[in-house]
């Protein structure tokens, strides 16, 4: 069961990075988190999910990752930046899940 969710969060983070980053959002902060630094972390932390276990304090970052989208989502009003930080989201979403997973 995990195989099959690291194989769908190495699809859809392929899918995520393919996608061009939204114009505009180069230095722009969106409720005190800086975008560009938002979409690095989201890369970073599932880049580490996919290579095996996270430490704890990782887990934690990561589950602080998720609440920051929860926070800035509902801020964005641009179409394109709001789906592409929506399909972080889910990225982020998912290598969290399978983190929890390994802990079972």
């Amino acid at each position: 069961m995990i195989r099959t969710k690291l194989d769908a969060l190495a699809q859809m983070m392929d899918e995520y990075r393919a996608m061009p980053f939204p114009k505009g959002f180069r230095g722009l902060d969106v409720e005190d988190q800086d975008m560009v630094m938002l979409d690095a972390d989201t890369a970073g932390y599932v880049s580490r999910v996919l290579a095996g276990p996270l430490s704890e304090p990782f887990r934690g970052g990561l589950i602080r990752l998720v609440g920051v989208f929860e926070k800035v989502l509902p801020a964005i009003s641009d179409e394109y930046a709001s789906n592409y930080y929506t399909r972080a989201r889910d990225v982020a979403v998912l290598a969290a899940e399978i983190e929890a997973m390994r802990d079972k």
